[in-house]
């Protein structure tokens, strides 16, 4: 056997086999009893590292924070991401619909007890939190989370936290029996406890156990005695952080669809957070359920032809995913077929199957070419044995006795080079798949509850494809750069950027005064990952354009003063109005492609600076087909497939009732018109002739305005029931 095989092989059993000599974790019910015994251990100087987003242990962070804050001799760092907060009700007509339904998703939430001092200014003066990512715009107000922000990319954030003398790790586990599960975060953990346990610097790990939290297997994981406490009961139970599926507007499903044609059938996926993640998702359920469709759609938004070449068919060869974070949309398209091609944590393996020289299903060709290819002896050992039988390729039960093989009690030569002892090898397992394959690996997740339940409810045969891991592994190639490189074929990483500049860089996570909006997260390891995979492509999608107010900002800029992602790693820029392929290019073309997919209002202006520049010829003229980049042209190509249902405001669900999404798209549709006199004012005149039809009475009691309370809202309830019905939210109700 190869090295590298016996490295997989060795690495296989070593994650899979539970750690006997650890100790058992303590039990206790009590996260105050934790509180105490972290003091004992490590002293009144705490360092509590936490995961970003879903894995916090919320109940058990707030009981550090109740002690510090209580006693000034004890001083308290907090270490995380992503702090997820209950939204606050807005004001106005906005806080009549969004009220009940944050009551609804939130009731039993408990709120982190660090971030109302934290947006007030008013933490204790021995009490810090520090964070490397921040919910997008979230903390963009806040002074004190803006001074401890800590800028890292999520590969080195183990190492950089580690840095800062973190002495307790603390984390939200599932829990089967005695098994115990890191869920929605191993993206940190293990690899924190690895560098302090190399340090010999003491930590306590605290494991707080929620049974609503989804058991996730493989290298989510852990030793029954990883853990030096694990605390449940009532008290840590309290419901899980749910974050509703957003509105998809229909820029996204523009962009998306874009993104979606440059996704290779038989590759690999990795999409980001938000509704432009959502958007792809749903582009790439039509481009497989109905490609006719699909085709039209893309045929709609394209202006020119482009330059990169598409993949519109059907995924008859399915996806592998490859993720920082695991989203609804992905699950659904494991479940609706499209991520369906397995990977193998073994280089020989893969690949055989890359090259189809081999295929999935256990026959007597695979034991062929494995000796064809030496990756097997004749004469097989111990290490080869067990390598055969952990793939599924041979029975578990087949041994080795006195130099011969034990198959189904009966003794063979120990010579796979006689059709007869293949055969007798194979007896149990023809036909069968390999075992261990994957269809997706992802760093942590976080969604609506609907998504939780769902991975609960997995096929057994199905979680055991899904694989959380951490985030060396999926944001980077460096553990294993061969197999990552083999599995991660035709890789499309698509994420999103706030701003473009002309010479191509993009902005993601912060403003040119140094105000963090988010964070660098991953983007900037898939960026570079796509570079250094032979067939990988970096696709950052950006939306046109962006509103301050009543004015409206180009998001292609001719240049800022910060940037994410550097103009040497420039790959591909996609807006809602089309591709920009800029990988290779010079700063002549790459200008020029930018400004062919710049909203059209801005498209002059930027020109004028490129000819500026001197990168750009002063004859040059921007091409007559990307000259209508409007809103307007988007939604008359979009606005048929949106009626048909095709591009749903929500299309993996929602926990606003339908009553409730006609209002906020109403309401949203309406703040817009507010900006645009003329339009405000043709509104205005419509309501005034109309006359509120009945089917309108539901939508317009949910906002308390029936009976209207004045002629105020009397006016805008006949908006309201104007503006549902030119926008189809009556239909049903009227048929």
């Amino acid at each position: 056997m190869s090295e590298t095989e016996q490295k997989a092989t060795t690495n296989t059993a070593a994650s899979s086999a539970p750690a006997t000599s650890a100790p058992a974790s303590v039990l206790t019910d009590s996260v105050e009893a934790c509180v105490d015994r972290a003091l004992e251990r490590v002293g009144p100087h705490l360092v509590v590292a936490v995961p970003l987003g879903l894995g916090k242990p919320v109940q058990l962070v707030n009981a550090f924070y109740r002690r510090a804050a209580a006693n000034p001799d004890i001083s308290l760092h907090i270490l995380t991401a992503l702090s997820l907060e209950r939204p606050p009700v807005p004001p106005g007509l906005a806080g009549r619909l969004a009220g009940p339904v944050i009551e609804r998703i939130y009731d039993d939430y408990e709120e982190l007890a660090y971030m109302a001092p934290l947006r007030a200014g008013e933490l204790p003066a021995n009490i810090r939190v520090s964070e490397f990512y921040f919910r997008a715009g979230a903390m963009k107000q806040v002074a004190d989370a803006q001074r401890h922000y800590i800028s890292s990319n999520y590969t080195h954030v183990a190492r950089d936290l580690v840095g800062h003398g973190v002495n307790v790790i603390a984390q939200l586990v599932a829990r089967q029996g005695d098994a115990i599960s890191l869920s929605c975060n191993p993206d940190l953990t293990r690899h924190m406890a690895e560098l302090l346990a190399q340090a010999g610097r003491p930590c306590l790990r605290i494991g707080q156990v929620h049974a609503e939290l989804p058991f996730m297997g493989g290298d989510a994981r852990v030793a029954p005695g990883f853990f030096d406490l694990l605390v449940s009961g009532p008290g840590c139970e309290r419901r899980l952080f749910s974050a509703p599926n957003g509105q998809v507007p229909l820029a996204d499903y523009a962009a998306a669809f874009h993104a979606s044609s440059l996704i290779a059938d038989k590759g690999t996926l990795q999409i980001g957070i938000g509704a432009l993640g959502d958007a792809v998702a749903q582009a790439c359920l039509l481009r497989q359920r109905q490609n006719a469709t699909y085709r039209e759609i893309l045929a709609g938004l394209e202006t020119v032809a482009s330059p990169v070449e598409q993949h519109c068919g059907p995924f008859d060869g399915g996806l592998y995913v490859s993720t920082e974070m695991f989203v609804s949309g992905m699950l659904a398209l494991v479940e609706a077929g499209i991520v369906k091609r397995r990977v193998y944590d073994d280089l020989v393996l893969q690949e055989g199957l890359n090259a189809g020289a081999i295929g999935e299903t256990i026959d007597e060709a695979l034991l062929l070419w494995l000796r064809r290819c030496d990756a097997l002896p004749a004469r097989l050992g111990e290490s080869e044995l067990a390598w055969l039988a952990h793939w599924g390729i041979v029975d578990d039960t087949v041994a080795l006795a006195d130099g011969e093989l034990i198959c189904a009690g009966e003794g063979l030569a120990n010579d796979i080079d006689q059709p007869a002892v293949r055969q007798a090898l194979l007896a149990a397992t023809s036909g069968r798949p390999l075992r261990h394959g994957k269809l997706l690996h992802a760093g942590f997740f976080l969604g609506p509850r609907d998504f939780y339940r769902r991975l609960r409810e997995l096929d057994p045969a199905v979680a055991d494809t899904l694989c959380m891991t951490w985030v060396e592994r999926t944001n980077q190639l460096l553990e294993d750069v061969p197999l990552y490189s083999a599995q991660r074929r035709h890789a499309r990483f698509i994420n999103t950027g706030m701003m473009a500049t002309l010479s191509g860089a993009v902005v993601s996570d912060a403003l040119e005064d140094g105000t963090v909006i988010s964070g660098v997260g991953g983007q900037y390891n898939f960026v570079a990952m796509a570079h250094d995979l032979p067939d990988a492509r970096s696709i950052l999608c950006i939306r046109s354009t962006r509103r301050d107010g009543r004015k409206v900002h180009s998001n292609i800029v001719p240049h800022y003063g910060h940037v994410t992602i550097p103009r040497h790693l420039r790959d591909i820029v996609v807006t809602e109005y089309g591709i920009a392929d800029l990988r290779g290019q010079d700063d002549s073309e790459v200008m020029k492609r930018l400004i062919n997919v710049a909203d059209s209002r801005f498209q002059e202006d930027l020109l004028k600076a490129a000819v500026a520049s001197g990168k750009v010829e002063a004859d040059y003229r921007i091409p007559a087909a990307c000259r209508d980049n409007t809103p307007r042209r988007l939604a008359a190509a979009l606005a048929p497939y949106q009626k048909q249902g095709c591009l749903s405001d929500y299309p993996f669900g929602s926990d606003l009732t339908r009553i409730e999404q006609g209002l906020a798209d109403c309401l949203k549709t309406l703040d817009g018109l507010r900006r645009q006199p003329r339009q405000w004012l043709g509104l205005l005149g419509r309501a005034l002739r109309h006359r509120p039809p009945a089917a309108a009475g539901d939508y317009l009691a949910r906002l308390q305005l029936v009976p209207p309370a004045n002629v105020g809202e009397r006016l805008l309830g006949r908006v309201l029931s104007s503006l549902l019905e030119e926008r189809g939210w009556l239909q049903d109700a009227q048929q």
